[in-house]
């Protein structure tokens, strides 16, 4: 007779190693270290870090076991997996690996699990191999709280689409400008660009920072007068801003029993903005000529707003999503892209 708490399934989302990564390339350990060490890296810090992996995903295996039933995934094959409605994921870190799985996911809790604290930061990882035991039941009987995130869907003209949990890329393979059409509302654009980034609420964090840093330095150091741009400037920062702070006391007061303290004496929270309805698009380095423009290069994407792009390129065009090149929608000349928020959510256990 099982003792499981559940006969629903726990899938375990783990990753390769750097360490198995050289292996594959180099078929031993040993012709590893030998082009490691010829380059003047220090191996054993792969060693160490395949170590510590190996032993979290065996661990946390092992506390999973005794909870419910378990089956381990290995991240390349997330995308063809079949996630049952019932199961509940545990993806065991870092912050890329969470995002390539949650958005394959409809409505099933995804945990995220820092397997080695003193290497990697984690914003999506808030938890640790040895959180299982108690945030693994939390979620089977809905104890924990659980935070939406809004995702981006491209959606092709030929019935193809994809998701992204912190942003889509649309260009070119290859370093050649990508050519396309961009509109937005009444906007309408000839454009020849480095491709163009669309963020989430949740990405906004990453890639468009990013972005938003590098044209701030350029403005700066063009004008000779230094300026600060940051997701929080945008067009609705202050409704993000006070979100975060709001969720920020709402936390303080369950953590300190009661209702004290000012907005400031609570941090601003970026969890607050990654179920924001809003989406925002850069054009990556927009060329202007006799036949492209370069005005509609920034804005935000809503549901009744979306952004549609019409490919020019013979060929290598491509769509992908959050940083993985492998899996994209082929994005050519003919083809139609309708950039909005995803009719689904994920949800993150916080």
């Amino acid at each position: 007779m099982s003792n499981r708490m559940t006969e629903h399934k726990i899938i375990l989302v783990k990753r390769k190693t750097r360490l198995e990564e050289l292996i594959v390339r180099y078929n031993t350990v040993q012709q590893a270290r030998f082009f490691i060490e010829r380059l003047g890296a220090d191996f054993s810090d792969y060693v160490l870090e395949d170590e510590n992996y190996r032993r979290a995903v065996a661990t946390a295996a092992s506390e999973l076991t005794t909870l419910g039933r378990v089956q381990i995934v290995e991240r390349e094959h997330v995308p063809n997996f079949i996630f049952g409605e019932q199961d509940t994921v545990v993806v065991l870190g870092q912050d890329g690996l969470v995002a390539n799985t949650l958005k394959y996911l409809t409505e099933q809790p995804l945990i995220g699990v820092n397997p080695d604290p003193l290497r990697w930061d984690g914003v999506l990882l808030p938890f640790t191999v040895s959180d299982l035991r108690w945030v693994v039941p939390d979620v089977f009987v809905h104890k924990r709280p659980i935070k939406e995130v809004t995702l981006a869907k491209a959606q092709l003209n030929d019935g193809q689409s994809l998701y992204a949990v912190n942003d889509l890329f649309i260009g070119r393979k290859t370093h050649v400008s990508a050519r396309y059409e961009l509109r937005l509302e009444d906007q309408v654009e000839q454009q020849s660009s480095s491709g163009i980034i669309v963020s989430t609420g949740l990405g906004a964090i990453g890639w468009l920072t990013s972005v938003l840093a590098g044209a701030a330095g350029i403005v700066g150091s063009a004008t000779q007068r230094p300026i600060s741009l940051t997701p929080d400037h945008l067009v609705t920062g202050a409704v993000f801003h006070q979100e975060a702070v709001e969720e920020g006391r709402q936390r303080g007061r369950r953590s300190n029993g009661g209702d004290h303290g000012s907005d400031d004496d609570y941090s601003y929270d970026n969890r607050a903005t990654w179920s924001s309805p809003s989406l925002y698009f850069t054009v990556r380095e927009p060329f202007p000529s006799r036949t492209t423009a370069t005005d509609l290069v920034f804005g935000q994407v809503e549901a009744e707003k979306p952004l549609r792009i019409a490919s020019q390129m013979p060929e290598y065009g491509v769509i992908f999503s959050d940083g993985v090149e492998s899996d994209f929608l082929e994005f050519n000349a003919g083809i139609e892209a309708t950039i909005s928020p995803a009719e689904k959510k994920g949800h993150l256990v916080v």
